[in-house]
């Protein structure tokens, strides 16, 4: 389909995608179709460190959510589509199709999550779009494969969770599975994707080709559960719920103090020998029943009692100052508040502030790495939905007028 098939312009080629940005991956454009929240972590990586992101988003006109629906304005959303920009476009419309194949004749990414048979039904599969630039990097995230007997099975992060082992070691031993507190499969597979881009980026260089990566929340959780799961490839271990002990090391769990709770990590000898000069109870590091780690492990329970019987006595406070002192791996549990007010997470710019035309500054989780030259940079808050897609479409070389009839049309 040529532009003149469907009244597109004629093709123009875009600005350079580096022109007045800054950041170490400024030289690439990325195409983001993503929704929720696997798909968005892993454009949010390229963004943060310069990518030019364009964030395809359905027109209002046509009634079709992304997902969001009114939440446009919350927090995960606002943190999640940062430094982006945004153009509508009606995929299911020739015309808005065509503008999106021109947009992939000049970009290095396409990301998208939808279900695995979406891309062919859209016509924008890897093949589609191999042919459109032999270069274009596709990456695909789903819940279980592009492939396989769950590839059309709808995937979200608690599913994963289940289904990837980590509920069944998540928990209190008596208790039933648990999920953790936050979106662990989702999260995972978003950084991943990110890794899988970079990597397909970086081998772009040899070969001048692009490829697809293909990322899945099961696979990412699985991944991600690295010594539980390897405990049973390599040993046959099943690994069970350990509650808040680490199943093959102690001591090391949560110890209650005299007003709350806290970590303890001290399962190497060294580590038990400084717990033990900073609970002044220097006997346990002889006591036969904890000589060693394999017996520190069979007698957990009488050794983890001794530990909070000596902490109750104190509160957190205090053995916070004195585990420092003592070289002891400890801390305080923290809430959210406590977690931002704490002055090293303070020191590491955790948080850092956008302006937003209509929320005002906002704070937004950082990246928790830092380059010494290059440093990522929170540019501009989430885009309003179509913010920009007028002048994305100038840079293809539409007029007003064109624009206008593609917006009258809903193809954009």
């Amino acid at each position: 389909m040529t532009p003149q098939d469907t009244g597109a312009p004629t093709p123009q080629p875009l600005a350079s995608p580096g022109a007045g940005r800054v950041g170490p991956l400024a030289r690439f454009r990325v195409l983001d179709l993503t929704r929720v929240r696997s798909g968005p972590t892993a454009v949010r990586q390229l963004a943060d460190w310069g990518a030019d992101v364009i964030k395809i988003e359905s027109p209002p006109s046509i009634g079709q959510s992304d997902g969001w629906d009114d939440r446009r304005d919350g927090a995960d959303f606002q943190n999640l589509h940062r430094n982006k920009r945004s153009l509508t476009l009606n995929l299911k419309h020739p015309q808005g199709l065509a503008l999106f194949r021109r947009l992939v004749r000049e970009a290095d990414v396409v990301v998208e999550n939808y279900r695995p048979d979406v891309k062919q039904r859209l016509g924008i599969d890897y093949a589609s779009l191999r042919a459109l630039n032999p270069r274009i990097v596709l990456a695909s995230i789903s819940g279980f494969g592009q492939s396989g007997p769950y590839a059309q099975r709808p995937g979200f992060d608690q599913i994963a969770q289940g289904m990837g082992g980590l509920m069944a070691i998540t928990g209190d031993p008596e208790g039933p599975p648990m999920r953790a507190g936050c979106a662990v499969s989702d999260s995972a597979a978003g950084l991943y994707c990110a890794m899988g881009i970079l990597t397909a980026l970086l081998e772009r260089e040899q070969s001048g080709e692009g490829q697809w990566i293909e990322v899945s929340l099961l696979n990412a959780m699985i991944a991600l559960l690295d010594f539980q799961a390897a405990r049973y490839t390599v040993e046959g271990q099943v690994a069970r719920r350990a509650g808040n002990d680490h199943p093959t090391v102690s001591p090391t769990g949560v110890y209650r103090t005299a007003d709350g709770y806290m970590n303890v990590a001290a399962g190497s000898n060294a580590g038990f020998a400084h717990l033990c000069e900073a609970l002044e109870r220097p006997e346990l590091a002889t006591d036969p029943r904890f000589a060693t780690l394999p017996l520190r492990v069979q007698h957990r329970e009488a050794l983890n009692a001794l530990i909070e019987s000596r902490m109750r006595e104190r509160d957190s406070a205090w053995w916070n100052h004195r585990f420092a002192e003592c070289s002891v791996a400890g801390g305080p549990i923290h809430a959210m508040d406590q977690v931002f007010a704490d002055p090293q997470v303070q020191y590491n710019r955790m948080a850092e502030p956008v302006a937003h035309p209509r929320l005002g500054t906002v704070e937004l989780i950082s990246q928790p790495f830092r380059l010494s030259r290059t440093p990522h940079a929170l540019r501009s808050a989430t885009p309003e939905c179509g913010q920009h897609t007028d002048d994305i479409l100038s840079g293809l070389g539409c007029s007003p007028e064109e624009i206008a009839r593609l917006r009258a049309a809903q193809a954009i």
